[in-house]
């Protein structure tokens, strides 16, 4: 969905990456039972983060399941099954919604009106499930919506609208006593992910003349250094809180997406930023 809250499966052990794939088949299975195949299709490791995290907080009863799958058709691979990572599902599917409708408004994309399509029962369902959360996302983004037709809107206003809209699934009970940590949590990463996500596609924007909401600092002698600065704050803030949560369940897991994950999405940029700024050295030099 975003594609930017990711394990670094690399630095896991193998059975480490096993626990890891249970629960994200887990959500993978939670989504094909509970909304059918257009929903399985808007799986992200973003909301498998949040399974993880809800899953360690909270320890509700869980069972481990084998099952071949569409994707996995000849051998059974274990998947989790909880009431949380259920929640999960579901908050999978209303992000999954809205940003189809994002980006049918955004980019007039008919694949997007397909999908959000196929998403409208589902959607409607979890709207219903979760009035509080469905009416925080639809007003942060539409709000997002009216800032963005503004002349140079606040890109930290955007941010912090991403910020509410993820703080806003990141608590599935409001009067809980970690609620306040868990929406931090939420609220850091949504604006992360919306800088890195504008960061990301900075380049395809403005080939294709779209809002991109870093324009005014892409000038900046700094932007690099000031973008990856901007996006360890907001990673620091979800951090902050994540760190107060009596977390013992998979504590390995979450900390390897929240302090090295994350990172991964920027790196390859910065890594092939850095490539061709050595290629264009190069260049000069020789003439």
């Amino acid at each position: 969905m975003f594609g930017y809250i990711t394990p670094v499966l690399s630095a896991l052990p193998d059975e480490r990456k096993k626990r890891y794939r249970a629960l994200y088949c887990g959500v993978c299975h939670s989504l094909l039972a509970r909304h059918g195949q257009a929903a399985r299709v808007t799986l992200s490791n973003d909301l498998t983060f949040l399974a993880l995290l809800l899953n360690s907080l909270y320890e509700p009863e869980c069972r481990m399941l084998p099952a071949r799958c569409a994707v996995h058709p000849l051998h059974a691979r274990d998947y989790l099954q909880s009431s949380l990572i259920d929640y999960a599902a579901d908050m999978n599917v209303l992000l999954a919604y809205y940003k189809a409708v994002d980006q049918e408004l955004d980019e007039k994309s008919p694949a997007a009106g397909a999908a959000r399509h196929k998403l409208q029962k589902p959607f409607e369902r979890v709207a219903e499930a979760y009035p509080r959360q469905a009416e925080e996302v639809r007003s942060a983004l539409e709000e997002n919506w009216r800032l963005e037709k503004t002349e140079a809107p606040e890109v930290d206003l955007l941010c912090n609208l991403s910020g509410r809209m993820l703080g806003a699934v990141f608590v599935p009970r409001p009067e809980d006593l970690w609620a306040s940590a868990l929406r931090s949590v939420g609220e850091g990463l949504g604006r992360f992910v919306y800088w890195m996500d504008a960061y990301d596609d900075y380049d395809a924007d403005r080939k294709k003349g779209r809002f991109n909401p870093l324009t005014p600092y892409r000038n900046r002698e700094d932007y690099h250094s000031f973008s990856h600065d901007t996006l360890e704050l907001f990673i620091a803030e979800a951090a902050e809180a994540f760190e107060i949560l009596p977390l013992e369940q998979d504590l390995d897991l979450l900390r390897n997406i929240l302090y090295s994950g994350v990172w991964q999405r920027y790196n390859q940029l910065e890594e092939k930023r850095l490539k061709q700024h050595q290629k264009e050295e190069d260049r000069h030099a020789e003439s």
